[in-house]
């Protein structure tokens, strides 16, 4: 394996299965093409063509479109299997700061093929630069996706309601136990964007990615079962996992490749693929 394969594994996808999801005038999804039939018998919430899906104008309001698409989608899921919603809303728009057409939940995101958005934070132990170490946590084994993963010390979805860092407050209380006047000193790093297919369609993501210096004496706690362990890892060892294995969550690989690259453990001379992997790392910050 190498760190490239990563970045390719999270950005495979055939574009040419879909067509758009135009709302209020502005495309903001993909929907595979052989579930253009569920969505075409909700014909007061979708209009279907051969080449897009518009929601109907008469829903004319973001309250207005969230409500409608959670009940056709409930009806989904009772007649073809989709997935059953959760109580957890992503906000859908053409970008980051573009103004909200409506909401969705979480479990919708690949249907719809909208852009969905996440933190995710380095746990950097303070005051050892000479072996630098981080904070790495091993995802829980009742976990949907990847169970048993080895995973960032922070991670999580970007919900509607919040800002990110009330976001990141709230996962780094959650997740590690984190008190707010520490997490609030995680400072951002940049960003990573990838698009790939999962079981029910195009997954557009981009991770904010913060780095958090803990304290030497600190560990990490979790407090939503979410994961199983923590354990201090040393960054040629992380390194080496991320190059050679499967061992962490597929989209964690992306950011821990950006932190090599950032702290200078990747660089130009003795990595082959490093112009890729660059560039890989946002080349799905493409409008898809």
């Amino acid at each position: 394996m190498a760190f490239l394969d990563h970045i390719r594994a999270c950005n495979t996808h055939d574009l040419g299965r879909f067509v758009p999801l135009v709302v209020a005038g502005v495309r903001v999804g993909w929907v595979r093409r052989d579930h253009l039939p569920w969505l075409a018998e909700w014909g007061k919430v979708f209009e279907v063509g051969e080449d897009s899906v518009w929601l109907c104008p008469a829903l004319a309001t973001p309250e207005d479109r969230t409500q409608a698409v959670a009940e056709a989608c409930v009806g989904l899921a009772e007649r073809h299997g989709a997935p059953r919603l959760k109580g957890e809303w992503y906000r859908v728009a053409a970008g980051w700061n573009a103004p909200v057409v409506m909401n969705v939940d979480r479990a919708l995101v690949s249907l719809f093929g909208v852009r969905a958005y996440g933190i995710h934070v380095n746990g950097v132990v303070a005051d050892v630069p000479e072996s630098r170490q981080l904070w790495i946590a091993r995802r829980a084994a009742d976990r949907a996706v990847a169970p048993g993963k080895l995973d960032n010390m922070i991670a999580g979805g970007q919900p509607a309601e919040l800002g990110l860092m009330e976001n990141l407050l709230k996962e780094a209380a959650e997740e590690a136990d984190v008190g707010p006047d520490l997490a609030r000193t995680a400072r951002p790093v940049g960003a990573i964007s990838y698009c790939h297919e999962d079981r029910w369609g195009l997954k557009p993501d981009t991770m904010f990615c913060f780095d958090l210096s803990v304290p030497v004496g600190f560990a990490p706690r979790n407090t939503d079962g979410e994961i199983e362990d923590f354990r201090v890892m040393e960054v040629t060892e992380i390194a080496a996992l991320v190059r050679d294995t499967d061992a962490f969550k597929f989209n964690v690989n992306l950011v821990l490749v950006d932190f090599l690259v950032r702290h200078g453990y990747l660089n130009p001379d003795d990595e082959p693929d490093y112009v890729e992997i660059v560039r890989g790392l946002r080349q799905g910050a493409a409008d898809f």
